[in-house]
């Protein structure tokens, strides 16, 4: 954790958001937007005025480009993510990889919280951390996205005026992170050109994730993700046994010869661990 990382996670908590400036290099960005040209090209317009009539959006990045790791796996902003999540979880998740595609003519996507597809609690944790990689420089012209500060602290407040609202400027190679408890929506393109980004979010790890990822990325796809990146898409287990395989860790599918009967393995939280150890010592 840098200085500058400090300063972000300030930022994050009181505003809801925050930028990190130039954490990425714009080679990668570029080589990202090669290997997704055709996924754009082919994927239809949306359907929904959640989603955009005039917009395109498609998930599953890390199959589709080599470079989409690099975002996922971003040293400042995996630590940003758990410095705000792990008061709440034994480990994070990634909710989901989404390239977007605003096109001329979209209007305005209307506000709103991304933690409320979850039906918890408001107020009291944070469910996810959302990170908007632009392709191409957001502005406010072209649809860069809405963000109204300080609405992470009013959960129940929904009817904040336009005119409350920031568009952070950032260009590829920047990072734009906010709070899913922060009240969000993406721009209207007033442009004549495309507005193009990239979403990466990570939410708590025992939640079910927005992109389900076992799906997306099943095991003969997975068995070639390094661990940690395979961990983070969920061959891991949340403690204590959560999201387990016949009682083991579901990175037990990413082996080369997966034997037909498991026998079940514990997976406590070290305080259940303790316990446990007590328990049997008072039985002597």
């Amino acid at each position: 954790m840098t200085a500058r990382d400090d300063i972000a996670i300030g930022e994050l908590a009181r505003d809801g958001y925050c930028v990190l400036r130039g954490v990425l290099e714009r080679a990668v960005i570029g080589a990202l937007a090669d290997d997704l040209a055709p996924s754009f090209a082919a994927t239809p317009m949306c359907r929904g005025v959640f989603y955009g009539h005039r917009t395109r959006r498609f998930g599953a990045l890390l199959r589709r480009s080599a470079h989409a790791e690099a975002l996922v796996r971003h040293p400042a902003v995996l630590a940003i993510a758990e410095r705000m999540l792990l008061p709440w979880c034994e480990r994070i998740a990634l909710n989901l990889t989404q390239a977007v595609e605003i096109h001329p003519g979209a209007p305005p996507q209307f506000p709103h919280r991304d933690q409320d597809m979850w039906a918890g609690p408001k107020g009291t944790l944070e469910y996810l951390v959302n990170v908007m990689w632009p392709i191409d420089p957001f502005t406010e012209a072209n649809g860069g996205t809405r963000l109204w500060p300080g609405s992470h602290d009013d959960q129940d407040g929904a009817d904040f005026a336009e005119d409350l609202a920031i568009v952070p400027d950032i260009a590829p190679g920047d990072a734009l992170l906010f709070l899913g408890s922060t009240l969000h929506g993406g721009g209207g393109n007033r442009s004549a050109g495309l507005r193009r980004g990239v979403i990466v979010s990570y939410c708590l790890g025992w939640l079910k994730p927005f992109e389900l990822q076992w799906l997306v990325y099943p095991p003969a796809i997975a068995r070639h993700f390094s661990p940690e990146l395979a961990a983070l898409v969920g061959y891991a287990q949340h403690r204590p046994n959560l999201g387990n395989v016949e009682g083991q860790c579901p990175s037990v599918l990413l082996r080369d010869d997966v034997p037909e009967h498991l026998g079940a393995v514990d997976a406590l939280r070290p305080d259940q661990e303790t316990l446990a150890a007590a328990f049997l010592a008072g039985r002597d």
